[in-house]
């Protein structure tokens, strides 16, 4: 076990996204998963039922308590559903971690279409967590919402991760999922230039939680002291992989197979 990785971020009931996804891909990439849950959702491959979200000053205890004892490789943020635990978490990561990597997966809607992020949290989201990210994973909906315009081609993705970059994060993984097409582009926008990862499309429902387990299988890369690129590499891998050999469980977008990789033989 190697890397260290705190994820605050909300919980799902159905094991298939949130902080459950969360644990297993870490786990799956060989490192330590640790966890601050901001909220708790009643969910299952057919939606979001209900959300009860823990109080801010709960949010920083549980931040507090990991970082001054277990310590961090990196942190990773998914579900922060409004501006006051959203500046609790800033303020928690500038006082216990500075330096540490900092990945920040934008979660705005559930797969289901339930709203997760208030739209009074947007400002706060763009304004005050994006400039502390390492990474910042936007799927394309995501995306069109910070930058502030329409995402339907791989230029305009190209364009959108330049923009999230000058607002200040170091590097911006564009996913092209919701592109059409039987290829899926996506574009890692960074100091270096632009990566550009093309695989063809697996065709599946069983995509709820893809988001969740492919920013936490790159911090755990992150965490582990891989390159951005490698980290973001082997994490595709993972979640194609992981799509592939999905269960087919529920009745709407179902969960992952996180177990696919489950040995240091079978780990990039």
């Amino acid at each position: 076990m190697k890397g260290r990785v705190l994820i605050v971020a909300g919980s799902d009931s159905g094991g298939g996204a949130g902080i459950q996804a969360d644990i297993k891909a870490v786990t799956a990439m060989g490192g330590f998963a640790a966890t601050a849950i901001t909220a708790l959702t009643a969910q299952n491959t057919l939606g979001v039922h209900g959300v009860v979200p823990v109080g801010p000053a709960f949010i920083a205890q549980q931040i507090e308590v990991v970082l001054t004892d277990i310590g961090a490789d990196a942190l990773k943020t998914g579900m922060l559903h409004g501006a006051e635990v959203i500046d609790t978490v800033v303020a928690s990561v500038r006082r216990h971690a500075p330096g540490v990597p900092l990945v920040v997966d934008p979660v705005m809607v559930a797969k289901g279409g339930h709203r997760l992020l208030l739209d009074e949290a947007e400002a706060a989201l763009r304004e005050r967590l994006l400039p502390l990210a390492a990474l910042l994973t936007p799927n394309l909906p995501e995306a069109e919402v910070l930058a502030g315009f329409a995402v339907r081609t791989e230029a305009d993705m190209r364009r959108a991760g330049e923009a999230l970059r000058a607002l200040g994060a170091k590097a911006v993984l564009m996913k092209g999922g919701h592109l059409e097409g039987d290829r899926v582009v996506d574009l890692l926008v960074h100091d270096g230039g632009i990566e550009r990862f093309e695989d063809a499309r697996i065709e599946s429902r069983s995509t709820h939680g893809t988001g969740c387990t492919l920013a936490s299988a790159v911090a755990a890369g992150l965490a582990q002291k891989r390159t951005l690129i490698d980290a973001v590499a082997r994490a595709r891998a993972y979640v194609r992989a992981a799509i592939a050999s999905a269960p087919g469980y529920g009745r709407g977008h179902g969960p992952l197979n996180h177990a696919v990789w489950t040995g240091e033989e079978q780990r990039p």
